[in-house]
């Protein structure tokens, strides 16, 4: 028997490993219900810290760049919308400049243990197959 048996999974949906992120490089992508439709999500690593976002710009609601894993500018500073322009800053998903109505919708995420997990809120859940 293991001693770890009777503990409690960890809280959330594992995403991906923490080594994945790098500051201002690739996102990982993943799939969610928001307001009842399938749609892509996206994790990254910005000043140290793992942020997720709905992968939907508020200007027009399509995804911010033509592949999931590709929503930061060059430089790794702003996510940009790779279509209309519209630039969100990676800390808060706010509108920092361009065509955006508002800020990104945020996703709760932690990461701990060499782990990244999401966490599910009442318009964000997991797809069920």
């Amino acid at each position: 028997m293991d001693l770890f048996d009777d503990a409690p999974p960890p809280a959330g949906i594992a995403l991906c490993a923490s080594a994945d992120l790098l500051d201002g490089g690739a996102a990982v992508p993943f799939d969610l219900r928001y307001a009842g439709q399938t749609c892509t999500a996206f994790a990254i690593r910005y000043q140290g810290r793992v942020q997720a976002y709905l992968n939907r710009c508020t200007h027009v609601a399509m995804e911010l760049g033509s592949r999931p894993d590709r929503v930061f500018d060059d430089s790794g500073r702003w996510l940009l919308c790779h279509f209309h322009g519209a630039a969100f800053d990676p800390a808060s998903g706010a509108c920092a400049g361009g065509p955006c109505r508002g800020g990104l919708v945020k996703i709760v995420v932690t990461e701990c243990a060499g782990e990244v997990r999401w966490h599910t809120a009442y318009n964000l859940q997991p797809v069920e197959f």
